[in-house]
């Protein structure tokens, strides 16, 4: 890819989406550091329908020229407040940071020098030990809690970067021209209400974006936020939180046909998207469940109906689609016909893999794969298909 001659850009090109639900204290710690760098930036902040104050606060802030404050009566989500302040504004640039965030002094100017058409320039996290370390981001104890938090360890801790370092993994927060956004990506997608990131860095990487993590472009998370975490208990996640992400988690899967995947640096690792159906003898409710995000099609033969029903509610994807009688006439390019009787953990991973064993086949025609007899009839891949939505 040929990028385009790189201009100069400054803070006033800058518009920030910070949607925030429940989570008060952080907000008003993201707001703050991000204004007492710039009062030019452009910040849009919207309210998800909180109940703990955010509405009453944002109302009584005394606002900057340049910020465009949102409250909503019911929630909707991350990915959609993200895409309708991205359409919102007229800046040259485009980001978001999360409300459980906040940013050293010289973020936006470690984060400018990297901005360039068809690139994707990610700041770098510094996260308190809840979570395990991770090549995207650092862990450092500057607290748990905004009143906790140590300005201090923050500023030493960046005297100790190395300066200019930069990596091509890429991790929230992310800034990037809007026009590429809207020409490449089009917008979140809102099947994921919870891990809408996952997918859209995949799409990023699938589009060719060259992905910049900026080391030295740092921001302390606190990772506490106030949908995920039980109140008061330090990495207690709720129950309908973790609920929607193993939602998410298969609706990831129906799309992209693989789990998630990425390198050390949190650098994503597509596969190829294939027209895959699984033809299953001998199945149950419990083994459908188990099997239908991996292919497009699943042919059975027992009765689907009522899994359908109760899943039909966790997806966008249509079921009835999805699923078929055993019997039905196969129109996959990429069949898979096995006995659900002999599958156990170990075969199920070559489930798993199926996409990358057929990448290496590369060739039409029949072979077979311990338990499994695959017919590659046509080889045509659809990731492409699905960047921009």
């Amino acid at each position: 890819m040929v990028n385009k001659i790189k201009t100069m850009h400054k803070l006033s090109d800058i518009s920030i989406v910070i949607p925030s639900y429940n989570n008060l204290e952080y907000l008003k710690c993201i707001y703050q550091s991000v204004r007492e760098i710039s009062k030019d930036i452009e910040l849009i902040l919207y309210d998800d329908n909180s109940n703990d104050g955010t509405k009453e606060w944002l109302l009584g802030l005394e606002k900057e020229e340049n910020d465009i404050i949102e409250i909503l009566d019911k929630k909707v989500g991350h990915p959609v407040l993200y895409d309708v302040g991205f359409n919102l504004t007229q800046r040259k640039i485009i980001g978001i940071l999360h409300a459980d965030m906040i940013v050293h002094k010289k973020f936006f100017e470690n984060i400018l020098k990297h901005i360039n058409h068809n690139t994707v320039v990610c700041g770098t996290c510094a996260e308190p030990p809840i979570h395990p370390p991770g090549g995207e981001k650092y862990i450092l104890d500057a607290g748990f809690y905004p009143n906790e938090f140590n300005q201090s360890t923050f500023e030493k801790f960046y005297e100790t970067l190395p300066q200019g370092e930069i990596k091509d993994g890429i991790f929230a927060p992310w800034f990037l021209l809007k026009e590429d956004y809207m020409k490449m990506i089009g917008k979140h997608d809102t099947s994921f209400f919870y891990c809408e990131d996952v997918d859209l860095f995949n799409r990023m990487v699938i589009a060719d974006f060259n992905i910049i993590q900026s080391r030295d472009a740092l921001v302390y998370h606190f990772t506490q936020r106030g949908h995920k975490f039980e109140k008061g208990i330090i990495g207690k996640v709720q129950h309908d939180y973790q609920d929607r992400v193993n939602k998410d988690g298969r609706n990831y899967i129906r799309k992209w046909g693989y789990t998630y995947k990425f390198n050390s640096d949190h650098r994503p690792l597509p596969s190829s998207k294939y027209d895959i159906g699984f033809i299953v003898k001998n199945c149950n409710h419990q083994l459908l469940e188990v099997l239908e995000p991996w292919c497009s099609t699943i042919y059975v033969d027992c009765d689907y109906k009522q899994y359908i029903k109760k899943e039909q509610s966790n997806t966008s994807f249509n079921l009835h689609d999805r699923i078929k009688s055993y019997n039905n006439e196969k129109q996959n390019e990429i069949l898979v016909l096995f006995d659900a009787v002999q599958l156990n953990q170990n075969n199920f991973q070559l489930i798993q893999q199926l996409p990358d064993i057929i990448k290496d086949n590369g060739e039409i025609g029949s072979f077979e794969l311990d338990i499994f007899k695959v017919d590659i009839i046509q080889i045509n891949e659809y990731q492409n298909n699905l960047i921009k939505l």
